[in-house]
């Protein structure tokens, strides 16, 4: 399971593989997340007081809001510091290892971005025939604030395959051979993160499993260009399309320019959009592990 490229994406994890800094590492990850929220909102509760600071959490936790959307990237910057220290502190190595050749991951992230870009594209015609999107953000206001918005998907998502392909992976993969640990673990880890009943309902593990999917797909994507590159653009390019084009009503819709007719604990539709959407995520997958192996 070990290209070559995974083979040296692996090789500076290899100089301090020890499980017991990977536990410390992942443990520093959560408190420095958990601190920067704190600071965030310290920050906010010195600016506007007591108040305004309690609905800005609500607008947070709900993510409706471009307000709470913008606040709730922000939150991703201490997600992304985690890692970066980490790899400093506990396992003497630079912060670029974690995200492999500059230029392999500039080239691999455009490639699966416009790919997933692309073929959702199409997808999103042939699903105009079956639903029909109900307006969100004014188009004026979705306009403007759209180049602040990408920004915040870039951090989101770099964020997060920051913590799951180039941390846990890279660093499991160091210190153990099978897959079953260094690719399943960081994406049932993934996945775990993403089960949240009160807004899925019936569908939660339906969506729990279509993430772990994406995982799965993301960590090969890894393994066979030695990058984080494409994983990171397969994530951006797939999340610009949930949240900033066409968001499932009453889950993160602050920022988008259309909301779907159903609802994230609908039970009718929804269960088949997920299932066809996992189907394009194999489709994008198969055609991007070709255009990477050449």
């Amino acid at each position: 399971m070990f290209t070559g490229n995974f083979a040296q994406y692996v090789a500076p994890a290899r100089g301090h593989p020890q499980i017991w800094r990977l536990v410390l590492g992942t443990i520093l990850i959560v408190v420095v997340y958990l601190v920067c929220v704190a600071l965030l909102f310290l920050v906010i509760y010195l600016l506007t007081g007591g108040a305004r600071t309690s609905q800005i959490a609500v607008d947070v936790a709900n993510a409706t809001t471009p307000t709470g959307m913008f606040l709730l990237f922000a939150s991703f910057l201490g997600a992304a510091l985690g890692p970066f220290l980490a790899v400093r502190l506990l396992h003497k190595r630079t912060i670029g290892t974690l995200f492999g050749p500059r230029t392999k991951v500039l080239r691999d992230f455009i490639r699966a971005a416009v790919a997933v870009m692309t073929i959702n594209a199409g997808l999103l015609v042939l699903l105009s025939f079956w639903i029909s999107p109900i307006a969100n953000l004014p188009f004026s206001i979705w306009i403007a604030l759209l180049p602040l918005t990408i920004v915040g998907v870039l951090v989101q998502t770099a964020a997060e395959e920051l913590v799951f392909r180039g941390y846990l992976q890279q660093q499991l993969a160091a210190r153990f051979h099978t897959p079953l640990i260094w690719m399943v673990l960081p994406c049932a880890g993934f996945a775990a993160l993403h089960y949240d009943p009160s807004t899925a309902g019936q569908n939660t593990w339906l969506i729990v499993g279509a993430t772990g999917m994406y995982g799965l797909i993301a960590a090969d994507l890894t393994r066979i260009t030695g990058s984080l590159g494409a994983a990171w653009g397969f994530h951006f390019a797939n999340n610009i399309w949930a949240i900033v084009l066409l968001a499932v009503d009453g889950s993160i819709t602050g920022l988008s320019l259309y909301v779907t007719p159903y609802s994230a604990d609908d039970t009718t539709i929804l269960p088949k959009l997920i299932i066809a959407d996992v189907l394009v995520m194999l489709v994008v997958w198969i055609v991007l592990r070709r255009r990477l192996q050449r």
